[in-house]
């Protein structure tokens, strides 16, 4: 979504964060958990208020999100 939004000209702004919330039925916490794991990771950072692909952004993003879906939100990783 990131990386979407990006390429788009339109990044995700930090204000979005309750849009987002919503749009995936996740909890404030389980957000910012995962928003902390992605910028710790260095796999995005928040600049100008708005998040965007770090430089170091690899295919890793993909496995913690499948992570994520399966082990945190516990949904079918076939389903993903």
């Amino acid at each position: 979504m990131i990386e979407e939004r990006e390429k788009a000209g339109d990044p995700i702004k930090v204000s979005e964060w309750e849009e987002l919330l919503e749009e995936f039925g996740i909890g404030r916490s389980s957000f910012y958990a995962m928003r902390n794991k992605l910028l710790g990771a260095g796999l995005i950072t928040s600049t100008n208020k708005e998040y965007r692909l770090s430089e170091l952004f690899s295919l890793d993003l993909m496995d913690m999100a499948r992570w994520w879906w399966t082990a945190v939100m516990g949904n079918d990783p076939e389903k993903l």
